[in-house]
C-alpha cells in the first residue's frame, strides 16, 4: 500500500479509543491482524491494512483466527484476533487448542447484545460471553468507557506476550454506541 494511503488511513477520524487499541498493538510488535470486518474495529482494521508492518487477515468465521494468532506464535509472531462477541461462539472448540498447546492468546472482542442492543439475536451470545471465553482457559478483563481502553488493553497485551497467558478484551457496546437498523 503507498505511504500516502496509509497517511490517509492513520488520519481518518475515529474515535480515541479505538486508536488507542491499534496503538498498543503497534507499539507491542503485532505483526499480524486476524478478523472478521467489524464496525467496533473499522479504525484498527484499516490502520492494519495501511501499515506495511502488519499483515491483514481477512478471515471467513472467527475460529480461524485461533488457528492464525497460533501459527504466528510458532512462527516467531505476535498475532492479534479482532472479533465481535458473537464470534466467540464459533471459537469454542478452537480454545481447547490454545488450552492444550499452552499457546499466548489475545483477543480484542466487540460486544453486541448489551447497551441499546436493536437485534434480540444478538443477546443470547453477548450475555454468555464472557462465561464461554473464562470456560475456554481464557482470562477475561473489561472496558467500557474510553478512558480505560488502552491501560486494558495494555494489561491484556502483557499479560499475554510477557507472561503467557491466554486473554481477551471485552469492548463494552457502551462504547460503540447505539446502533441502528437501516433498511434499503
Amino acid at each position: 500500500m503507498s505511504s500516502a494511503l496509509a497517511e490517509r488511513a492513520q488520519s481518518e477520524t475515529a474515535p480515541g479509543w479505538q486508536r488507542d487499541v491499534f496503538t498498543v498493538l503497534k507499539a507491542g510488535g503485532i505483526s499480524q491482524i486476524a478478523y472478521v470486518p467489524d464496525a467496533g474495529h473499522s479504525y484498527a482494521i484499516r490502520a492494519a491494512i495501511a501499515d506495511p508492518d502488519i499483515t491483514d487477515v481477512v478471515l471467513t468465521t472467527e475460529e480461524e483466527g485461533v488457528g492464525v494468532v497460533s501459527g504466528a506464535w510458532l512462527g516467531g509472531q505476535r498475532a492479534a484476533l479482532l472479533m465481535q462477541s458473537s464470534g466467540v461462539g464459533n471459537c469454542v472448540n478452537m480454545f481447547s487448542l490454545l488450552q492444550m498447546c499452552r499457546f499466548p492468546f489475545l483477543t480484542l472482542v466487540t460486544m453486541r447484545g448489551e447497551y441499546a442492543e436493536f437485534n434480540p439475536w444478538q443477546i443470547p451470545m453477548g450475555s454468555t460471553t464472557e462465561q464461554a471465553l473464562r470456560l475456554g482457559g481464557i482470562t477475561v478483563l473489561r472496558a467500557d468507557r474510553p478512558d480505560e481502553v488502552a491501560e486494558i488493553v495494555q494489561a491484556a497485551f502483557d499479560a499475554t506476550f510477557l507472561a503467557g497467558e491466554r486473554t481477551a478484551v471485552l469492548l463494552g457496546q457502551s462504547l460503540i454506541g447505539r446502533k441502528k437498523w437501516e433498511r434499503n
